[in-house]
């Protein structure tokens, strides 16, 4: 009886169906999919190289105007305003009468000029007599020579009063007149203005301090000149791009070019001066307006990866990594933590983690961080 009870029991479990083995599993830190999981997820993989990369250079900067076109004008002579001609946001041009000062200073220049200008034909008279005189033989070398002497001098003192009168053109035009006329030097527009009716003012020329009167400028195109760290130099040239964020016009940016940039730094700050060009169509961008400036990098050969590939997880930057076949068959990928320039760009120099020939996962990565 007993024989027979386990007879049963073996044809039983013979009967009975076999349960196949458990698939692998992946170890922490790996996803395993196979081949049509990853056509069904689009999941692109390519293998690590050398491209060229570039970090920006980021540093504060402000606005200003361009120095050859701006003019600080202030008045050579001591005098009072007795009439203002132009205002701020008014255009001019160059040679634009700005304001008619009364100055004793001009009086006297003109004074000058008038009597150098009689001291000259006294002199020729003077000098013609003399020569005629030696040449008839009724007067002295000596004499011809001291008229001659003075004849140089006096034509000298007028070609001075002649160049002082210049500088300080009379608002009579050119009589002797103590009212002198403020010009601009340049074409722009009024951006400051500094005098009224009635106010006395030093002069440029005389003992005091002279005070600027008008300030003249053109606000299109305009500079903005940043403060890059010598650390930073290298990777700055002329001819890269540039853009520009001001807090005074937020959510915007200003796009423009190096043109310049300094060959010696500030030995206060152990800055360099880095100049840029914006057009300034609308006069949006006005001088002293601070702002942070991007300057796109000198482009260097660097172990890189795109910005698809990298992810964030917690406080580390990881990539997967196709690493070959699991034992099943499946596409084995590899979570590795890898450091990383923490720049802008389609391209990210990579320090450590990967190496060249890796192939790495470049679309499709997040949809692997759920199978971890």
């Amino acid at each position: 009886m007993k024989r027979f009870l386990w007879a049963s029991l073996v044809a039983v479990a013979a009967c009975e169906p076999r349960s196949s083995p458990p698939a692998p599993q992946p170890p922490p830190g790996e996803a395993w999919l196979s081949d049509k999981q990853v056509s069904e997820a689009k999941i692109v993989v390519e293998p690590v190289a050398i491209h060229p990369v570039s970090t920006p250079v980021v540093a504060p900067a402000r606005v200003a105007f361009d120095d050859l076109r701006v003019a600080h004008v202030f008045s050579p002579v001591a005098g009072r305003v007795l009439r203002v001609l132009a205002g701020p946001g008014d255009r001019v041009r160059r040679g634009t009468p700005l304001a008619v000062l009364e100055s004793p200073d001009v009086g006297q220049a003109f004074s000058d000029l008038a009597k150098a200008e009689a001291d000259l034909r006294a002199a020729e008279q003077e000098h013609q007599r003399q020569k005629e005189l030696y040449e008839a033989r009724a007067g002295a070398r000596r004499d011809l020579e001291a008229a001659e002497s003075s004849y140089l001098k006096a034509k000298a003192e007028i070609d001075r009063a002649r160049q002082k009168a210049k500088l300080l053109p009379s608002a009579a035009g050119g009589s002797a007149s103590q009212e002198y006329e403020l010009r601009s030097p340049i074409d722009g527009e009024v951006i400051f203005r500094s005098l009224n009716p009635g106010m006395e003012v030093q002069g440029q020329y005389t003992v005091g301090q002279a005070v600027e009167l008008f300030t003249i400028g053109e606000l299109d195109p305009v500079w903005v000149v940043a403060d890059v760290f010598a650390l930073d130099l290298p990777a700055v040239a002329v001819g890269a791009d540039a853009r520009v964020a001001l807090p005074a016009l937020p959510g915007r940016a200003f796009d423009g070019k190096v043109q310049w940039v300094s060959g010696a730094l500030d030995p206060a700050a152990r800055t360099a001066k880095v100049r840029i060009v914006l057009p300034n169509p609308r006069r949006e961008l006005r001088p002293e307006m601070l702002g942070t400036a991007t300057i796109a990098g000198r482009p260097r050969d660097e172990l890189a990866v795109p910005r698809t590939a990298l992810l964030r997880l917690g406080d580390q930057t990881v990539v997967f990594v196709d690493v070959g076949r699991a034992p099943d068959g499946r596409v084995r990928f590899e979570r590795r933590p890898v450091e990383v320039d923490d720049a802008e760009g389609d391209w990210v120099a990579v320090r450590n983690g990967i190496k060249p020939g890796d192939r790495v996962v470049t679309s499709g990565a997040i949809l692997l961080v759920g199978l971890l």
